[in-house]
């Protein structure tokens, strides 16, 4: 055979394609590219689309084991609390029961005796419900906007409570909405009565803007105890006497000061509260203030006026 008809070529196992630099090069360019053609023109959209419908079943069952042990997990927190939630209610309403029942005589009690008195008896301010829609924009005072204002019938100066107790106290009305001021407010206050000892006092929302109350002005040697309940005096016209206001927590006194500190945790949800009662003030039903008398001094004769 001539040797020029001889195959020099290498056999299949020696040929060598492109090296591994060149193939970095050229696969790094083409996503880099394609990468870029995404970007601007949205290419890839549709395949991505496709691929996540075709992928969706598998992610769902996928997720189906973890759901479940979730699921299984919660079911038994979730029914061990409300177990727990339904003792604690139950003896709460025990308590409430005893507590109502004892009211009950009290009132009858106090209606018998302001009838021996001849003294007028406390009548029931009328209330409007109302919700919290926001926050005030200001954001150095506590105040909240209810979605009820002047045609409703708010009025200025009207309490503001939920269900456990003095929330706060109307100071703007609008015509459709009106601005409620929280009793956490540094400048507000609210006259309070220490239920335990019937010692009357005024709660003012504390000076660093802790969401606390300050019972000021009471003397370093006061009766007054931690976990004491405050309620309202009545004295002022404007709250309805004897609803929860705070919780004595902390006192302070010391020797070079004649008052203590004394910090209180408000009952009422002055924090995160949704839904309220609006009060009319309960001065709106008392007499008015007499107008003091002009005592006039005879002027003698002769005497320049």
């Amino acid at each position: 055979m001539p040797l020029g008809t001889l195959d020099r070529t290498p056999p299949p196992f020696f040929k060598q394609g492109a090296t591994p630099l060149h193939k970095l090069i050229f696969f790094a360019t083409l996503s880099i590219l394609l990468m870029f053609c995404d970007v601007r023109w949205q290419l890839t959209l549709p395949l991505r689309s496709a691929l996540s419908l075709l992928l969706s079943p598998a992610q769902w069952l996928s997720r189906q084991p973890q759901q479940l042990s979730t699921g299984v997990v919660n079911f038994f927190e979730e029914r061990e609390t409300a177990q727990n939630r339904e003792q604690q209610s139950q003896a709460a309403l025990l308590a409430q029961s005893l507590h109502a029942a004892q009211v009950d005589q009290l009132l009858l009690e106090n209606r018998q005796l302001r009838d021996l008195l001849e003294l007028k008896q406390r009548a029931t301010p009328p209330s409007l419900a109302a919700q919290v829609i926001y926050d005030a924009a200001d954001p150095f005072t506590r105040r909240v906007i209810l979605d009820k204002g002047g045609v409703n019938g708010v009025i200025l100066s009207s309490p503001v409570m939920d269900e456990q107790g003095i929330v706060g106290q109307v100071t703007r009305v609008y015509p459709l909405v009106s601005e409620a001021t929280l009793i956490i407010d540094k400048d507000n206050s609210i006259p309070v009565l220490n239920n335990r000892t019937g010692a009357r006092g005024v709660a003012f929302g504390e000076s660093s803007g802790a969401p606390l109350l300050e019972l000021r002005y009471m003397a370093a040697n006061a009766d007054i105890q931690e976990n004491d309940i405050l309620s309202t005096s009545g004295v002022d016209g404007v709250y309805p006497p004897g609803v929860p206001v705070a919780k004595v927590i902390k006192i302070e006194r010391t020797a070079d000061s004649m008052f203590a500190r004394i910090l209180c945790q408000p009952l009422g949800r002055a924090q995160g509260v949704r839904q309220v009662l609006v009060l009319n003030p309960v001065g709106l039903d008392e007499p008015k203030r007499p107008e003091p008398e002009v005592v006039k001094v005879p002027v003698k004769a002769g005497a320049k006026p």
